[in-house]
């Protein structure tokens, strides 16, 4: 005679277990799907740093004690005002998401190959500075303290005409941080020409 008491509690195992199986594959293809989303959400908003084209319109750069620069097209604006010095850079943001700079660092030498060091150790920014993606925009940096060996090095940097600047910058929401390596090289006829060497990713796995 048939247990029909264990038949019945086999069959609701059965399908309890069908159940929990279902709900599994269920909730890995929901987080697949908000992964997805969270992907393409942040690919929306990732910036990304370049010099400006040469056939861009130059920029003034205005500093708070009324100097100013030009960086022209691809290029930089340089200056020593009285033993300080003045800098700044023509750039694109060719990501897709604004681009907001938090802050910068001076390198005289050349470090195309050399990792770059910690962003707590960034020079931060005194005001933001923020460019749009697709937009010009421009970084901008000054030396003024006797005591600041960055500026000694600065100054003997520009009267070799070769120098580095590290940019920290992310997205507006504080994340997706980004390191640009630039070059500036000054060129035969006086002007500054900006090249980009290296990126890394920050708050995400580097491409490379």
């Amino acid at each position: 005679m048939a247990d029909w008491v264990a038949i019945s509690s086999l069959a609701t195992a059965g399908g309890t277990l069908a159940l929990a199986g279902t709900t599994y594959a269920s909730v890995r293809s929901a987080n697949r799907a908000a992964r997805a989303a969270e992907i393409s959400m942040l690919a929306q908003l990732r910036p990304l740093l370049l010099p400006s084209s040469t056939d861009d319109p130059p920029q003034r750069i205005d500093f708070m004690d009324d100097i100013s620069v030009t960086a022209p097209g691809g290029g930089a604006g340089v200056a020593v005002v009285e033993g300080r010095v003045y800098m700044g850079f023509s750039l694109r943001n060719v990501g897709t998401g604004i681009a907001v700079l938090h802050g910068s660092r001076f390198f005289p030498d050349r470090r195309s190959r050399e990792e770059h060091v910690p962003p707590e150790e960034f020079r931060r920014l005194t005001r933001d500075l923020y460019i749009p993606a697709g937009k010009l925009g421009f970084w901008q940096g000054v030396w003024r303290d006797e005591d600041n060996p960055d500026r000694l090095a600065a100054l003997d940097s520009i009267e070799r005409g070769d120098f580095r600047i590290d940019l920290l910058y992310g997205d507006y929401e504080g994340g997706q941080r980004v390191i640009t390596r630039f070059g500036c090289f000054r060129e035969e006829d006086g002007t500054w020409s900006v090249a980009a060497a290296r990126h890394w990713q920050i708050d995400r796995s580097d491409p490379r």
